[in-house]
């Protein structure tokens, strides 16, 4: 089955128990979505296929969406910031903008550091290291062990710690875009949740997906691995693609009439 058939087929099962309940979110603008453009960036050691649920979604709005793959594992970021140029080319003049996972957002930042394209719309990104992670910290301690996430994730890894060298932390502190960040508190990862203090998503922390400057900031219950594929998720970047703002007061049946209501 694929992706959204399944999901609609969630959405379906719900409706009768959805019918009581009541939609907080601001009304959908009108007219322009079908015109616009949206680039995926999938996360490190993942493939288009992992926001392959967010693309159809996106299209079953009426969104043009570019979702293409890139080499995460096989370059360090200033050579695969190249891939966001290449996706964002697709878009033509259309309304470009972008919703990425972790990795994916250190791109798009470093991307538009170098200046902000005239088409430019928004930007969702999820579970973004926008201060580094501290899991990158705690593995480059021993060189045994930094060795072996560099082999195993490639030598972009090294670049996200938390230190004020790493790449996130050489980017502009502020973003001058409109930028709407979801975070996770749900940890799997057991050496996130003995690593990293205070809330997290197994892999980075809430703090941490914060940068000074972004249009809003929601964390919602849910995992970094798995954040994009979560129904509350993608009706919030549905929202801030749509509105700028999310949907604070959202629940579950809320966000499945959205999914189901282009």
């Amino acid at each position: 089955m694929k992706p959204l058939a399944f999901l609609l087929s969630l959405i379906t099962a719900s409706m009768a128990s959805a019918s009581t309940d009541t939609d907080t979110g601001a009304t959908a603008s009108s007219g322009t979505s079908g015109a616009e453009c949206v680039v995926l960036l999938h996360g490190l050691g993942r493939t288009d296929a992992s926001m392959r649920l967010l693309q159809e979604v996106l299209e079953f709005h009426g969104y043009r969406v570019i979702n293409d793959g890139y080499p995460s594992q096989d370059a360090p970021i200033s050579e695969l910031v190249t891939y966001v140029e290449r996706s964002a080319a697709r878009c033509g003049d259309a309304r470009l903008n972008f919703v990425t996972h972790s990795l994916g957002g250190i791109l798009v930042r470093a991307w538009l550091a170098n200046g902000l394209p005239p088409n430019l719309g928004r930007v969702v990104m999820l579970a973004p290291p926008n201060r580094g992670s501290e899991i990158v910290d705690t593995l480059s301690e021993n060189d045994t062990l930094r060795r072996a996430m560099i082999w195993i994730n490639g030598p972009a890894v090294p670049e996200l710690g938390t230190g004020s060298g790493s790449v996130p932390n050489s980017l502009p502190p502020s973003v001058d875009f409109e930028l709407g960040v979801i975070a996770g508190d749900l940890p799997i990862n057991p050496l996130g949740s003995f690593v990293i203090d205070g809330p997290n998503d197994g892999t980075v922390s809430v703090e941490s997906t914060r940068i000074d400057g972004m249009a809003d900031h929601i964390v919602l219950n849910t995992t970094h691995s798995l954040i994009m594929l979560n129904p509350l998720v993608i009706a919030e970047v549905l929202e801030f693609l749509r509105n700028g703002v999310f949907d604070h007061g959202i629940t579950l049946p809320a966000a499945l009439r959205k999914l189901a209501n282009p």
